[in-house]
């Protein structure tokens, strides 16, 4: 048999083996088999050494037709090899998309955020627009400007954080606000009567116990016009509880004092529990209010010294202002009996998710 039959003959042994490789490494070994430094064709192109002269480029494009032949084959083997385990992989993650997915955890408004949407909303109703202030404040808007001066001891009511920062000739020292009436200074300072404006933000005092937070949101109203009067404060008042709490709910006045405002009053609504009667059915005295009425926040009409503060004149214009806690507040529409008001804070979802 001469070399070139034997060059036919390796072809047709490499067109027989390649197809029945199961894999790459099947396909490997048999590529270094038919074309490696050792292998087949490597072998057979020893032989042409002894060949003679003419016969040589005869031999050489003989040789060069094998080595395509057996690439081209072991190129479309390695290509339907991989095609197939494409074929597989895809098989095995395919995805049935009209399948239910897993429904991710659904979160919810914090409650607090709640009632503050809810009382911006009711107050926006009625004409009244929200203002932002700063949390970090200076004394001056704190106390001075809402007639506290600086040696008056109604100012240790608010156990205040005061800041390590350096103190204004003009402003005084720098605090975290412990009421939200600072913003309402603020408002007075920089806005033209009339005004209608809310002011809900958080505040800070010195007080961690089960009935109080460092850190609590407080909610101040400001109507500041010609001929504004108490009249003008019950119905507001009216208006807001009845949205707010429930129609069946009413709302009165006690009398009390706060350095800023002149008259001033304790407001108070009526128990939500026992509907003002302070007793159950039954005759058993209500736990909540024990006497028909609970109490709301603070509000008067505004001190004339706090006009004069804001350059305005307090024979032309009065103003009155009222302002609650947010939580204690919600607290008292959803009927919530918590021991501890620091819950709200604690992130345990196994309360929050009840609203």
């Amino acid at each position: 048999m001469n070399l070139l039959e034997k060059f036919d003959l390796l072809k047709e042994h490499a067109a027989k083996k390649i197809p029945h490789a199961e894999s790459m490494d099947d396909l490997k070994a048999f590529e270094i088999h038919f074309l490696g430094r050792k292998g087949e064709l490597a072998t057979l192109m020893k032989g042409m050494a002894e060949a003679k002269s003419k016969d040589r480029p005869k031999l050489g494009k003989a040789a060069n037709e094998v080595k395509t032949f057996i690439t081209e084959h072991l190129d479309a083997k390695r290509l339907a090899l991989l095609q197939a385990s494409f074929a597989d992989l895809i098989a095995a993650e395919r995805a049935d998309v009209t399948e239910p997915g897993i429904q991710p955890p659904q979160g919810s408004i914090h409650i607090v955020q709640k009632a503050i949407e809810e009382i911006t909303e009711i107050f926006e109703r009625a004409g009244f627009n929200r203002v932002r202030h700063p949390e970090v404040e200076w004394d001056w808007y704190t106390f001075e400007a809402l007639n506290m001066p600086s040696d008056h001891p109604a100012r240790d009511e608010w156990e205040t954080f005061f800041m390590d920062a350096p103190i204004s000739p003009k402003w005084g020292k720098m605090l975290l606000t412990p009421h939200a009436t600072s913003g309402t200074a603020r408002t007075l300072v920089h806005q033209k009567p009339p005004i209608r404006s809310i002011n809900i933000s958080k505040t800070y005092r010195r007080q961690v116990d089960v009935t109080h937070l460092p850190m609590f949101h407080q909610f101040d109203g400001l109507f500041l016009d010609e001929h504004v009067s108490v009249t003008n404060l019950l119905g507001i008042f009216d208006y807001f509880v009845k949205n707010f709490f429930g129609e069946d709910r009413k709302v009165r006045l006690r009398p009390f004092h706060f350095r800023f405002t002149e008259p001033s009053f304790e407001l108070d609504v009526s128990c939500g529990i026992c509907h003002g009667t302070g007793e159950l059915d039954g005759g058993a005295k209500c736990r909540t209010c024990k006497r028909g009425w609970v109490e709301l926040g603070g509000a008067g009409m505004l001190h004339p010294n706090v006009l004069k503060a804001a350059k305005i004149d307090p024979k032309k214009y009065t103003g009155l202002a009222f302002g609650f806690g947010i939580e204690r507040t919600y607290m008292m529409k959803e009927g919530l009996q918590l021991d501890d008001i620091r819950l709200l804070y604690k992130n345990d979802l196994r309360f929050l998710t009840q609203f």
